[in-house]
């Protein structure tokens, strides 16, 4: 736990908040800034400010988790979609510098932004990607 950390203080139930579920790995909660109505947030109790700094094995429980909870949003209140967002760094829109996984409800017409303009994979890109990231 880092102690100036809000999420690291929330997941150890020290700032009050609606759980949704917990084990001994992570705390589920009701983001209190949704994008849409069920938008909860699943958080790792131990400290990690990535998903470069978890461990595999947390990484996979706490997607095998959000594929459950998806699952719950889906049943329960009967949302059109999920998105699941994990962003890292600010660069990619990472505000709170604990790792965290976004579970956004979805309905029809919601007007949530999320998104990004297409682009196009070029040839020299490609080759050039293929051969950095297979090199490695």
């Amino acid at each position: 736990m880092t102690d100036n950390c809000i999420f690291c203080k929330i997941a150890a139930g020290e700032i009050p908040s609606a759980t949704l579920y917990e084990d001994q790995d992570f705390r589920v909660i009701l983001d209190v800034a949704p994008a849409s109505k069920g938008h909860m947030l699943i958080l790792p109790k131990q400290h990690y400010a990535n998903i470069c700094e978890m461990p595999e094995e947390l990484t996979g429980k706490a997607f095998i988790l959000a594929k459950k909870m998806a699952g719950k949003l889906e049943t329960t209140l009967k949302c059109d979609g999920v998105n699941i967002v994990q962003n890292n760094h600010e660069a990619a829109g990472q505000t709170v510098f604990h790792f965290h996984i976004h579970l956004i409800p979805r309905y029809a017409d919601d007007q949530v932004g999320l998104g990004w303009k297409m682009g196009k994979l070029t040839d020299a890109d490609r080759d050039e990607i293929v051969k950095k990231i297979t090199e490695e």
